[in-house]
């Protein structure tokens, strides 16, 4: 029997590394309005509220929303366009989410991205792989808010304790929290252990083979 019958994971750090076209993406924004670009390295550690937060975080402190809305306006077509001119997914994360699959566990993703980004970058790097792709739509709180992750439960009938949340942040931690359900945290990501330690993670892994060995013990 699998420990857990739903693996809810988050996107950006997760199973896709996309810091570098994020990075561009908001560089771009912030030199096409005149304002400071930050290092890659910033922006992997800011990331993960939504890029509305991210280019706030990333605009010289007490830039004001009229500028910060010229920033999103900015950020948005270039990162349409150019969102997958070097993402990828990480290693070993396809292989364990056709694992995942092929064990009996229902797979989903949930990210602060909108919605018309998570589908497609989902069915691009993982064809038939997810049961389910959820970004943020009108309506729907960004996490770590519980809402994605309360549709996603209630869509396949999953119940609180038998779905895991997988996810590389402080706001995955919290989003599962605020779930109630269970929640590995993954090293590959943006963070590093101990950032995941300071924020509360009780369960740390370090390779997707690890993932795989808590969500179906009995197939180890």
């Amino acid at each position: 029997m699998n420990r857990y019958k739903l693996a809810i994971f988050d996107m950006d750090g997760t199973i896709l590394n996309t810091i570098d076209d994020l990075a561009n993406g908001v560089n771009h924004a912030l030199a096409s309005c005149g304002l400071p670009v930050r290092t890659v390295d910033y922006v992997r550690s800011i990331v993960g509220n939504g890029i509305f937060t991210t280019i706030k975080l990333c605009a010289p402190e007490g830039t004001d929303d009229k500028k910060l809305a010229e920033l999103h306006a900015e950020f948005a077509p270039y990162y349409e366009k150019h969102r997958t001119d070097n993402t990828r997914p990480y290693s070993g994360v396809p292989e364990l989410i056709a694992a995942l699959k092929a064990g009996g566990v229902k797979t989903a993703v949930v990210s602060n991205k909108s919605d018309t980004s998570v589908k497609p970058l989902a069915r691009q790097y993982f064809p038939g792989l997810f049961d389910m792709a959820l970004g943020v739509t009108p309506g729907t709180e960004k996490k770590p808010a519980p809402d994605m992750v309360n549709i996603i439960m209630d869509t396949f009938g999953a119940a609180a304790d038998e779905t895991i949340y997988i996810g590389d942040s402080e706001v995955d931690i919290a989003t599962a929290a605020n779930a109630g359900i269970n929640c590995i945290s993954v090293t590959w990501g943006f963070r590093t252990r101990q950032n995941l330690a300071a924020s509360g993670a009780e369960t740390i892994t370090d390779t997707p083979a690890d993932v795989f060995k808590i969500i179906c013990p009995d197939k180890n």
